[in-house]
C-alpha cells in the first residue's frame, strides 16, 4: 500500500543483537537449498550488470529483462529498475536481503535508499541488500496513461483531494476514475494485465537466481507481505528466511478466492478503517494527555482533545480552509498516522493551524536519495493497475457511498477514506490475467517471521494474526506500539529478534512481543518539515486519499 514512501528527516535507530533469545526454533541453515516451487522457463533468468548509480555513490544500479508474460517467454519483454547497497561487512557477508517497500507501487529505487538507515545494523553488515521497482511501477517499464505532465495534472486537478463530500464531488470523483480506466485501457492494456503480485514474485525468483543465491531472503513491508506471502505459496522450496511486517491477510485481498461479487471493498474486509479508527483514538488520547509543548492540538485532556478534533472536522465539512476541505483532511490524518517521531507531532500542529481558520503550510519534500532518476513518474494508475487487477472490489460505483457512511458509523471518519479507496476498482478495465488466489499454507523450506503493531492505521494488528495462522510455518511476533511498519516505528527489542532470525534463523519464541522505542509526543514539536509517510499501497490510497508527504495503501 503506497501511501507514499518519504521517509527522510527521521532519525533512525540501529539495533544491536544483544538480547538473549530462549526457546527460540532453529531453522536449519543460511545457506542450504531446496526443491523449489515452479522452476523459471528457460531463459528467463535475468542478467545484472551493475554499475554505481551515481558516479562515488553507495549504491549500485541495474536494470533486468523479464517476460511481460511467463507463460510466453519468447514474447515481449519488459525492464525492471533494481538498486543494491553492499554489505558494509564483506568480510562477514551472509548473502542478498531482497527488500519490497510496499504499495502496490512503491518503487524500491528511491524508497530503500531512503530506509536504509532504519535496517538494523546487523543486517546492513551481513547482507547486500537489493530492491527493485516492480514490473508497471517508477523507472520499470511502467503503466503510465498520460501524454506528458500536463495531462495528469489536469486529470488530478478533475477530482477531490481524500474523498468526496456531497453528490457533485461523488460525480466528478467517480466520472474522473472512469475516465482514468478508459485512458489506460487505450494506451497499453496488455501492460494492465501483466502487473499482478503473482508476476512481480516470479520477477523475484529470477532476481533471486540472477544474484546467485540459491534460496530468498525477503523483507516486505505492507503490500510487501502480500508479494512475500504470494512468493512463499509459488516457491515454498525456497524460503530461506521471510520478515512479513504490517501484513495484509492474504484472505482478505482475495476475497476468499471467491467467484462471488465482493460485498465490500478491500480495505474494509481488510478492517483498516477499524485499524485507522482505533490509531487515531490513540493519537488523540496521547495528544490530549499531554502540553502543547508537546501536542499542539491538546485541548487538556483525552477527551476534551476528541471532541476538539470532532468540531473541527465538523465545521470543515461546511468551511473548507482554503484547499484543505473535510475530504483532504482526513486523508491526510490517516496517511500521518503511519508515523510516530516527528510525524504525530507534525499532524497535531497541522491540525492547530486549521483549528485557528489558517491552511497549514506544505511539508517540504524530503532529500533526493543518489540514484539517477530520484523523482520518477508514480502517478496513481500504477498502484490501481495492481491493486485493482489483484484484489476483487465492488463493481458499482454508485454503492460506494453507502459503503462509506456504514464504515463512518463503525469507524468515524477514517472510514469514509477508506471505503472510497476502493472506489477506482469499481470503473477499472483490467483484471490479472494470472493472479495467486491460494492456497496460502504450501509448507516451506523454513519458517516465516511475521511483525504486527497493535495500532497500525492501514494493515491492522488483526491481519498479522491472521497471516501468522495462515502461513504453514510462521511465528508472530507481537509489536506493541503505533504506526504503519515497525522498519520506520523502531523497536529495538523487535530489531534484535529480526536480526537473529534472518543471519542464524532463529525465530523468537512462541508469543514474543516487544515495545516501541519512543512513545508518541517523547519530544518537544519539532521545527521545520518533515515527510511523514510510509512506503505500504503507493500512489492508489495516499493519492486517492488526498496525498501527504507520503503513502501507503493496505
Amino acid at each position: 500500500m503506497h501511501i507514499a514512501g518519504a521517509l527522510a528527516g527521521r532519525r533512525w535507530y540501529a539495533a544491536v543483537v544483544t538480547a538473549a533469545v530462549t526457546c527460540s526454533t532453529v531453522l536449519t541453515g543460511p545457506g542450504l537449498a531446496a526443491a523449489g516451487g515452479p522452476p523459471s522457463p528457460s531463459g528467463t533468468v535475468p542478467r545484472l550488470a551493475w554499475h554505481p548509480c551515481v558516479q562515488g555513490g553507495q549504491f549500485d544500479c541495474a536494470t533486468a529483462k523479464v517476460p511481460l508474460d511467463y507463460r510466453d517467454p519468447g514474447g515481449r519483454t519488459i525492464e525492471l529498475a533494481v538498486i543494491k547497497r553492499k554489505a558494509t561487512g564483506p568480510r562477514r557477508r551472509l548473502g542478498t536481503l531482497f527488500f519490497n517497500p510496499g504499495g502496490p507501487g512503491g518503487p524500491g529505487t528511491v524508497q530503500m535508499p531512503q530506509t536504509y538507515p532504519f535496517f538494523p545494523r546487523e543486517v546492513r553488515e551481513r547482507f547486500d541488500i537489493v530492491s527493485w521497482d516492480p514490473r508497471g511501477i517508477g523507472s520499470s517499464t511502467a503503466v503510465n496513461c498520460f501524454t506528458g505532465p500536463a495531462e495528469a495534472r489536469a486529470w488530478n486537478a478533475s477530482r477531490p483531494a481524500g474523498f468526496p463530500v456531497g453528490a457533485a464531488q461523488r460525480a466528478a470523483w467517480i466520472a474522473a476514475y472512469r475516465e482514468l480506466g478508459r485512458r489506460c485501457q487505450q494506451r497499453d492494456p496488455e501492460l494492465l494485465r501483466h502487473v499482478s503480485t503473482a508476476d512481480t514474485a516470479r520477477d523475484l525468483d529470477g532476481l533471486r537466481q540472477a544474484v546467485g543465491a540459491p534460496q530468498l531472503s525477503y523483507l516486505g513491508v505492507s503490500y510487501g507481505t502480500f508479494l512475500g506471502a504470494t512468493y512463499a505459496n509459488l516457491f515454498p522450496g525456497k524460503v530461506r528466511a521471510m520478515v512479513l511486517d504490517s501484513t495484509i491477510d492474504p484472505q482478505a485481498w482475495t476475497n476468499h478466492a471467491s467467484h462471488e461479487a465482493p460485498r465490500l471493498p478491500t480495505f474494509l474486509r481488510m478492517g483498516s478503517d477499524l485499524g485507522a479508527a482505533a490509531t487515531l483514538d490513540q493519537f488523540l488520547s496521547h495528544c490530549g494527555a499531554t502540553t502543547t509543548a508537546r501536542c499542539a492540538f491538546s485541548a487538556g485532556g483525552p477527551k476534551a482533545t476528541r471532541d476538539k478534533f470532532d468540531r473541527l472536522m465538523r465545521r470543515l465539512r461546511e468551511h473548507p480552509v482554503g484547499a484543505w476541505t473535510y475530504g483532504r483532511t482526513v486523508g491526510d490524518v490517516v496517511n500521518s498516522l503511519y508515523n510516530v517521531d516527528p510525524g504525530w507531532a507534525y499532524l497535531a500542529a497541522r491540525l492547530q493551524t486549521l483549528w485557528q481558520g489558517r491552511a497549514p503550510d506544505p511539508t517540504p519534500p524530503p532529500p533526493a536519495p543518489p540514484v539517477p532518476n530520484p523523482n520518477p513518474y508514480t502517478g496513481e494508475e500504477q498502484a490501481a493497475a495492481v491493486f485493482c487487477g489483484d484484489s476483487p472490489n465492488p463493481r458499482d460505483p454508485g454503492g460506494y457511498h453507502a459503503l462509506a457512511e456504514a464504515s463512518a458509523r463503525r469507524a468515524g471518519d477514517a472510514g469514509r477514506f477508506w471505503a472510497w479507496a476502493g472506489e477506482p476498482c469499481a470503473t477499472w478495465p483490467a483484471v490479472a490475467a494470472d493472479a495467486y488466489r491460494g492456497p496460502w499454507n504450501k509448507p516451506t523450506a523454513h519458517p516465516v517471521l511475521v511483525i504486527g503493531t497493535t495500532y497500525d492505521p492501514a494493515t491492522p494488528y488483526s491481519g498479522a494474526q491472521a497471516l501468522a495462522e495462515e502461513l504453514d510455518r510462521a511465528r508472530l511476533l507481537t509489536h506493541h506500539g503505533y504506526g504503519h511498519t515497525e522498519l520506520t516505528n523502531p523497536s529495538t527489542c523487535v530489531h534484535a529478534y529480526e536480526s537473529r532470525y534472518l543471519i542464524e534463523g532463529t525465530l523468537p519464541p512462541p508469543g514474543a512481543a516487544c515495545r516501541q522505542d519512543t512513545p508518541p509526543f517523547a519530544t518537544p514539536v519539532p521545527r521545520g518539515g518533515v515527510a511523514t509517510g510510509g512506503g505500504a499501497m503507493a500512489g492508489l490510497v495516499s493519492r486517492a486519499g488526498g496525498r501527504s508527504a507520503g503513502g501507503v495503501t493496505p
